[in-house]
């Protein structure tokens, strides 16, 4: 056993060992002063948050929270990485998407930190004829391009090869996917292009092009639906092994299959679910991988986008946080190419300042916080390994699944798959509507005099197939009420604050009840008398003990001077008078549709 000198630094040495047990009891004890009188695991269990596919986050992981031998960078699983070298060779590829026939703006991302392009093209975005276009000037051996074009897919790739040629690009120089993805096309529209000629594409792209990839297995329009982590592992690897059995029948073998393929997935600001899910996509695809028989083509090439679902169209500025921990997230989780939506992507086409933040999120997590000089930065935390390997089995048991039920085709065209996409997003829809899920901008300080961001409409979305969800759907409709009434009236719906005692017993609720309603469109009043607010809502607001005292009393004569409706700030009691309540955990959403619903304000 080797000695360590004695160098002064030991760390917590005047502190005896702690048991797991003594936590709990300590943990006990402080949430009996709470009310909750339990004891041991119960007393953890108390302090553990339920996530959706049924997982929870405990609020203490130790050695003893066993998960599966990770393995090593670069080898079978890949849990820690698709490469020995991970990211620590440059960083992650900086991938820009670009849905219109923008050559200068490709140039200025390209000369400004982006390595590779993502390009939306045929249907609404770059004419398939555009590509020379847009890509003059492009240096084809350095940046690798990859194309999502849907049904005009074959087209735009034999202009795309075209162009390499044209150019005289090596074709061991070329790089990037083109985009094949019937199967998320059809998701998408609902609409479906045939396998055949594109898996015959890739056959002369595997002998041809060492570099390019003609698949994309893309995972956002289940996460666009509002599907789960679990949801978006499994439909991806439903996906993937649908394009293994059209890329082997049309001649491929596995190992070649496997190297035609790049998957795609939603990066969000729930940092640890992203990385945990990175790297059981990389787990479950290797083993697909193995149970095929080629387990060393198993090792995933993933390309993270930073989520649409947490984008606001209300202030979008949030964005660029969320953004930025989404893509801390994505490189923390291995992704080899990340795609940054530049903050106002849900208003419009994004303005250059936009784009230029975008890049220069990853440009600063990659050279000024070194995130990729490490190999799985977050491998070895306990939590991180726990929640991956429990993440990994509701992904495998969700495309078990769809697998049961005929595969992922066939799920798409019966409707299991849009239903059970809607369960979970009703069920998240509810977190949102009582503000378990914040939406900082938005259900939690909201500014409703901040003047509204607009940009340039951006080509329609593709539509037809399965819907496209936003976090801030609900509240967005409440607002977008408010300003309607703000247009037509001159201000905007009201409600009275009547703060009860002094600013120590009632300010925490005012400011409480104010948040809220202002997630509505409502402005509160907190000055002058409820006859000089225009408005025929009031909400109390004080502590518990005055409410005994004071409550009905200025409920009372608040229905004297007018109000229709009183709100209390608290939780629900017997007050006379007082007609509904509002508190932490209630339904936002309802309370402030009814409200708005009560004065007139139209939907």
């Amino acid at each position: 056993m080797t000695v360590l000198p004695d160098d002064g630094l030991e760390l917590a040495g005047e502190f005896s060992d702690v048991s797991h047990e003594q936590w709990q009891r300590l943990v006990a004890g402080v949430l009996r002063k709470s009310g909750k009188d339990v004891e041991g695991p119960e007393a953890e269990e108390a302090l553990s948050t339920a996530l959706e596919d049924g997982l929870r986050t405990r609020p203490l992981y130790t050695a003893h929270d066993a998960a599966p031998e990770s393995g090593f960078p670069g080898f079978a699983p890949f849990v820690r990485a698709g490469r020995a070298e991970g990211n620590t060779v440059g960083g992650w590829d900086v991938r820009q998407r670009h849905t219109t026939a923008d050559g200068p703006a490709v140039l200025t991302d390209l000369e400004n930190g982006v390595t590779s392009l993502w390009l939306a093209v045929g249907g609404a975005g770059i004419p398939v004829s555009a590509l020379p276009g847009v890509l003059d000037g492009v240096y084809l051996d350095l940046a690798p391009v990859v194309l999502d074009a849907g049904s005009d897919t074959e087209a735009a790739a034999q202009a795309l090869l075209r162009l390499y040629e044209e150019r005289g690009v090596a074709k061991d120089a070329a790089r990037g996917n083109l985009g094949a993805d019937p199967l998320g096309h059809e998701a998408r529209t609902g609409q479906s292009y045939d396998f055949a000629p594109v898996a015959g594409l890739a056959r002369q792209v595997a002998e041809e092009y060492p570099g390019l990839r003609t698949f994309t297995v893309d995972a956002l329009p289940y996460h666009e639906a509002g599907g789960s982590a679990a949801q978006e592992l499994g439909t991806s690897l439903a996906t993937g092994v649908a394009c293994l059995r059209a890329l082997t029948e049309a001649g491929l073998s596995v190992e070649q299959a496997c190297g035609q393929l790049e998957f795609r997935y939603a990066a969000t600001a729930d940092q640890f679910l992203t990385i945990a899910k990175l790297r059981a996509a990389r787990r479950l695809w290797a083993r697909v991988a193995e149970v095929c028989g080629a387990p060393r083509a198993g090792a995933q090439l993933q390309h993270a986008v930073t989520s649409p679902v947490m984008m606001t169209r209300r202030d979008p500025w949030v964005n660029m946080l969320r953004a930025t921990i989404a893509t801390l997230a994505a490189g923390a989780g291995g992704a080899d190419s990340v795609t940054v939506l530049p903050f106002d992507d849900a208003l419009g086409l994004p303005d250059a300042f936009a784009r230029r933040i975008a890049r220069n999120t990853s440009t600063i997590l990659i050279e000024e916080s070194h995130l990729a000089r490490v190999i799985d930065p977050a491998g070895g935390s306990w939590y991180v390994e726990r929640l991956t390997d429990e993440l990994a089995h509701a992904g495998w048991e969700f495309f078990r699944t769809i697998e049961r039920d005929g595969g992922q085709a066939a799920v798409l065209r019966s409707g299991r798959l849009r239903t059970d996409l809607a369960t979970t997003w009703a069920e998240r829809s509810k977190k949102l509507a009582k503000r378990r899920e914040p939406i900082t901008g938005i259900s939690e300080f909201p500014h409703l005099a901040e003047k509204p961001v607009v940009r340039e409409p951006a080509p329609a979305p593709l539509t037809g197939g399965l819907p496209r969800v936003r976090r801030d759907e609900a509240f967005e409709e409440l607002r977008a009420r408010s300003d309607a009434h703000l247009a037509a009236t001159g201000s905007r719906p009201r409600v009275h604050l009547a703060a009860l005692g002094p600013a120590a017993a009632h300010t925490a609720r005012l400011t409480f009840a104010s948040n809220l309603f202002q997630a509505g469109g409502i402005e509160p009043v907190t000055e002058g008398s409820f006859e000089d607010s225009g408005t025929t809502e009031a909400c109390l607001c004080s502590s518990d003990a005055l409410y005994e005292e004071q409550a009905a009393t200025a409920a009372a004569e608040l229905k004297a001077a007018g109000a229709t409706h009183v709100f209390l700030a608290g939780r629900p009691g017997e007050y006379a008078g007082v007609d509904a309540f509002v508190f932490a955990g209630c339904d936002a959403v309802a309370v402030l549709s009814a409200t708005l619903d009560r004065m007139g304000v139209s939907r």
